[in-house]
């Protein structure tokens, strides 16, 4: 039995490689059922030979970075190597991504069959994702314990509770437990869902098979949702439409073009008549 928790990954906070990653931002994704070479592919990679180690992976993609002239292009290097797990072979992809991820009909498509388990951050002041999606289909996403989503959002909770997420049995925040590392809960959680121990020598050491992420195009939105949930557990969630939002932004362009009216109050001017006979 598995009993990894996030005291486990404590060790990400000191790590010279960790550390680093999750500043700058990084996508770590488990496939179980398929090669490198077939994920990269599913992923429209285009094949950049091996790469001995994260230094091999980092080296590969800045020198994409410095082939590249335009500075918000989102391509990017990824690895992948085979590691043994839960039910099977698994592959580990890691991107340096600032956070991206893999588009989500991908990772749909690579988890047929199987399951994909995948963390990231964007670096900076940090957006933390976790996602995991079984037989095509996203089980539960949290960026917040206590705020999931998915098909099953609410059946990771007892592993949640489990490796050292602050939540009641409902799945709510509980103000009375312990805080937590999140990210190294994450890790944690990720192990009990994959049987595969991420350690910095794992990654650091590892054969990666390299290729180049093309820049995902932009999808088409109907709306903007905010779903925000602060420390003590409560959440903020607003949704707009993309008609709501044309309407205020056609509001707004009027009242900006509307022609300016100036007016002056002070006295009234004088009589002419009265001025001009002294009266």
């Amino acid at each position: 039995m598995n009993t990894v928790t996030a005291h486990d990954y404590a060790w990400i906070r000191t790590s010279p490689l960790f550390r680093p990653m999750m500043e700058s931002g990084y996508t770590l994704t488990l496939v179980r059922g398929r090669t490198p070479r077939e994920v990269l592919r599913t992923m429209e990679a285009e094949p950049r030979g091996t790469g001995e180690g994260t230094a091999g992976l980092i080296e590969a993609d800045d020198a994409h970075r410095a082939e590249v002239d335009d500075y918000w292009d989102e391509s990017y290097v990824a690895g992948a190597f085979s590691a043994s797990g839960e039910n099977g072979d698994w592959t580990l992809v890691l991107g340096l991504d600032s956070g991206l991820g893999i588009a989500a009909p991908c990772v749909e498509t690579l988890s047929k069959g199987g399951r994909v388990v995948a963390h990231s951050t964007n670096g900076g002041k940090p957006i933390d994702l976790f996602h995991w999606f079984e037989d095509g289909e996203l089980r539960t996403a949290f960026e917040g314990p206590s705020s999931r989503d998915g098909t099953t959002p609410d059946e990771l909770v007892p592993l949640l509770r489990e490796v050292g997420f602050p939540l009641t049995l409902e799945g709510e925040h509980d103000e009375s437990a312990p805080d937590v590392d999140r990210k190294a809960a994450v890790l944690a959680l990720t192990e009990r869902l994959t049987g595969i121990r991420v350690t910095e020598s794992l990654l650091r050491d590892a054969t990666y098979v390299l290729g180049l992420v093309p820049e995902q195009p932009a999808e088409e939105w109907t709306g903007v949702v905010i779903d925000i949930t602060d420390a003590q557990g409560e959440r903020l969630y607003r949704e707009w439409s993309y008609e709501e939002i044309a309407a205020a932004s056609d509001r707004v362009r009027a009242q900006a073009n509307a022609p300016v009216v100036v007016t002056y109050n002070g006295p009234p001017a004088p009589d002419r008549s009265e001025h001009e006979t002294g009266a």
